[in-house]
């Protein structure tokens, strides 16, 4: 299915997003992408932590806009809904690197309005439960040895952020990224399917994702965590790439946005509302079952924030010689 189908089609399902009373009255959450990854998560996280903080009368229905990991969700708020005041769409920083590059089309992180950012996840190196792989140097060995011959995979494409963290382990490492055989999936969910399938060796994706999927059933391990100090917790076990001696460090932001037209009014009830979830501590002990850490911006001060990482995704992305738009 090609780019503008995808884009006509969730045209269509935006076209149920209209405007309420309040912005807090039947509200939505978007995932950019299929059920099962980041995006997922992100928005299951404060659908959970509104309802049961009763910040919010009915429950958030939780709707998903695959394509091009997130473009076609950003390219339908803006131009077809950019006032729906009831509606927040999900971001990672994943969506900020390919905002670095163009991938969103004509849009660039100055055309929505970024509201809130409620934790941060860290890159992870994932294998099957049954992989010969036990350490992520034995993953590195087989690399050096030959790299056609070790298949990663993960929710994006060249150039994305699960792409640059397998570039960026493998140039610690000593090996060419140019010479990875790396296949993209829609989402992450997509990604840990195929790698209990065997269709592919490695997953770089996100450590709370993997995790919660591990605790849901899901046969596979984590090999390292790319943070530069080991997480508490749950993964408290798992060693950092660091220690393994791949100097790999990737915080991944997590959080929302609305569209560009909607009020300031509107858009000064979420940040609040944000405000006041961030600091509860039952907000915390969500946050953690979930395996996110703690990082709270919100207005201005997200807006700052997003406009520094998508100016140093920039830098990054012409070190890899990726394609790089500038803002408009």
């Amino acid at each position: 299915m090609n780019f503008a189908f995808k884009l006509a089609a969730a045209a269509v399902a935006a076209s149920a997003l209209t405007a309420f009373a309040s912005p807090l009255d039947k509200t939505e959450c978007i995932a950019p992408a299929k059920p099962g990854g980041g995006f997922d998560l992100t928005c299951k996280l404060v659908q959970s932590a509104l309802q049961e903080g009763k910040f919010i009368a009915d429950p958030m229905r939780v709707t998903y806009m695959p394509g091009g990991i997130g473009a076609v969700a950003y390219n339908t708020v803006i131009a077809q809904k950019p006032d729906a005041a009831n509606a927040i769409v999900a971001f990672s920083g994943g969506s900020l690197l390919n905002l670095a590059q163009g991938k969103f089309g004509r849009y660039t992180e100055n055309d929505v309005r970024w509201l809130a950012a409620i934790g941060t996840d860290y890159g992870a190196v994932v294998v099957a439960e049954n992989s010969p792989y036990k350490t992520l140097k034995d993953v590195m060995a087989a690399m050096k040895a030959d790299p056609t011959k070790v298949v990663l995979g993960a929710g994006g494409t060249v150039g994305s952020q699960d792409w640059m963290k397998a570039a960026l382990t493998a140039r610690a490492g000593g090996v060419n990224p140019k010479t990875m055989r790396y296949v993209a999936f829609e989402g992450g969910g997509e990604a840990l399917t195929a790698l209990q399938g065997g269709h592919i060796h490695v997953f770089t994706g996100d450590a709370a994702e993997a995790q919660q999927q591990i605790k849901a059933g899901a046969k596979v391990r984590i090999l390292a965590v790319m943070n530069d100090k080991r997480l508490p917790g749950d993964m408290a076990n798992i060693p950092t790439a660091t220690e393994q001696g791949f100097d790999v460090d990737w915080p991944i932001v997590r959080g929302f946005y609305v569209g560009p037209k909607v009020s300031d009014a509107d858009y000064k009830v979420w940040v609040d509302t944000f405000n006041k979830l961030l600091a509860t501590p039952a907000y915390d002990k969500l946050r953690n079952e979930r395996g996110l850490f703690p990082m709270a911006l919100t207005g201005a001060p997200l807006d700052a924030y997003v406009k520094k990482q998508v100016a140093g995704y920039r830098t990054l992305a012409e070190e890899f010689g990726l394609n790089v738009v500038p803002a408009k």
